[in-house]
């Protein structure tokens, strides 16, 4: 089976295309497969860092947990990072190589983008599939949006451009919730050229509700105007996410919530607002909160729905200070003053960090040059124009920490305390002053021991009779949802037509079905 492999296409984004690639990397592992997952490029503002200082989607870094390999950048050789509704940075192989326009990155005529450049940009993406595929019997692959967004394919690297480049068979994935799958199955694949419908192996229909027997009839109507199976209906199952690209769901909150929960361990709930700041990155960091019992965190954008919330998170941003200025129009930056005069709890990570500090000098990210900041904290902070890249360890409130660091904002802490230490107590990031409290750490509030450990002191300042329970590992929460969805797989795909498109790559003379490509 060495060097097999699939892409997972969909009929529009947030399909269950990224689900799906988990769900297949993990019910293959279990089969004793050495399988990979691979997107060529993304777009998103939730990102991780590898253990060599790599920054690629979370969702790929999900889909290798899945699979039980170590995320690597080959994984996710292009990542776009939305900087406003015209710009992206780009990240190639996992690290930052400059902002980029639409125009400029899609190579529409007048735009001055470098010539051949999407062409080295394919040639980049299909020797990181080549090289995975020789380290692993399988590699499955992500496509993004649609196959079929015909005014992007000459120049589209991520769908059928590289299931051309690597003769993958493609298995195009539709949302039967949203209605209207039987017309997207066949709408995607009748716009698709000759040679792309060639390689699209079947279908997979996601998230259908009810008997699948009524479903039946047209799915045999779909195989006989198409000449392709339908591989699987997999059923509806709430909290089935894994690592949002772009959507504002927690994911583990859903698990948790929608399936048998033990009440509060102690007298009291915990409620947490996160401020729904504009570009906001890594909002993955409260999962780890939302998975506690007891714990009610919701997003918010109005001053008043401060009120009742016992923390308030202000999370990371790709826009620290459109963020500021959205805070500041909100009546948000004057709520989350009075919370901290208080003595009321205030967690600021990475971009909500230095907005809780005193100035921002930002000549890289806004180039809006020095800005007040909100002045809750002692911290300075300056844009650098190289990108922070780490995985740190470290101790906070007695207990072990580690996260990740993603940011171009350097800060210089003038006094308060730090927020994580060595093993020798000697600073290692944040600040606390007060019930304020921040840092650049994405990811830290995974760590069983130190999130107990906050939300107790949390709950503490708070008033609140919260205890946190004992046995919340997040880890193995993580664990139990990426099995559900390899059992989602194993019991509802056809596994064995799966296999064989692993095994023996796209089937001969599957029929073209008109008009194809305009």
């Amino acid at each position: 089976m060495t060097g097999g492999g699939l892409l997972i296409a969909g009929t529009t984004s947030d399909a269950g295309k990224s689900v799906v690639t988990a769900g297949i990397c993990r019910w293959l592992v279990r089969q004793g497969v050495n399988v990979a997952p691979f997107k060529a490029q993304n777009m998103s503002l939730n990102s991780f860092v590898t253990r060599d200082g790599a920054e690629i989607g979370r969702a790929q870094a999900m889909q290798a947990a899945a699979a039980r390999v170590e995320p690597s950048a080959l994984m996710n050789p292009v990542l776009l990072k939305p900087g406003g509704d015209r710009s992206s940075q780009v990240v190639l192989l996992g690290k930052p190589v400059g902002e980029m326009s639409a125009q400029g990155y899609f190579g529409r005529p007048g735009s001055g983008a470098r010539p051949g450049g999407r062409a080295e940009l394919l040639a980049t993406v299909t020797d990181c599939l080549a090289e995975l595929r020789r380290a692993h019997d399988v590699v499955i692959c992500e496509g993004a949006g649609s196959p079929a967004e015909i005014n992007l394919r000459r120049t589209d690297i991520v769908n059928m451009g590289i299931a051309r480049a690597g003769r993958l068979p493609v298995v195009v994935v539709g949302d039967i919730d949203r209605g209207g799958v039987f017309a997207s199955f066949f709408g995607t694949t009748a716009l698709l050229s000759k040679e792309d419908q060639a390689l699209v192996a079947g279908y997979l229909v996601n998230k259908f509700r009810g008997d699948v027997a009524l479903l039946e009839p047209g799915l045999d109507m779909l195989r006989e105007l198409t000449g392709r199976p339908s591989l699987g209906v997999l059923p509806f199952a709430h909290g089935l996410g894994i690592d949002e690209e772009d959507g504002l769901r927690v994911s583990l909150r859903g698990a948790v919530r929608e399936s048998v929960v033990a009440p509060p361990h102690g007298a009291d709930v915990l409620r947490v607002a996160v401020a729904a700041v504009p570009l906001m990155s890594n909002f993955t960091d409260v999962d780890a909160l939302a998975a506690e019992p007891g714990v009610v965190v919701r997003f918010v954008d109005r001053a008043e729905e401060l009120a009742d919330a016992d923390l308030v998170v202000l999370p990371g941003t790709r826009g620290t200070v459109r963020a500021l200025a959205w805070l500041r129009e909100r009546g948000l930056a004057d709520a989350v003053a009075r919370r901290a005069a208080e003595g009321r709890p205030v967690l600021g990570i990475c971009g909500g960090f230095q907005m809780l500090g005193e100035v921002i000098d930002d000549e890289v990210e806004s180039r809006a040059g020095t800005v007040p900041g909100l002045g809750l904290l002692p911290v300075r902070v300056r844009f650098a124009a190289e990108k922070t890249l780490a995985r740190p360890v470290g101790t906070a409130l007695g207990a072990p920490a580690e996260g990740y660091e993603i940011h171009h904002g350097v800060a210089e802490v003038g006094g308060g305390e730090p927020f994580f230490t060595d093993a020798d107590g000697r600073p290692l990031d944040g600040c606390r002053s007060g019930a304020v409290w921040g840092t650049h750490w994405h990811g830290s509030l995974e760590s069983d021991a130190f999130r107990r450990a906050f939300l107790s002191r949390v709950a503490a300042d708070a008033g609140r009779a919260f205890v946190p329970a004992p046995d919340t590992g997040f880890g193995a929460l993580r664990e139990e949802q990426l099995d559900r969805l390899g059992d989602l797989i194993e019991e509802h795909a056809d596994t064995g037509a799966l296999l064989r498109l692993i095994e023996e790559g796209v089937p001969p003379g599957l029929p073209f079905v008109p008009p194809g490509a305009p």
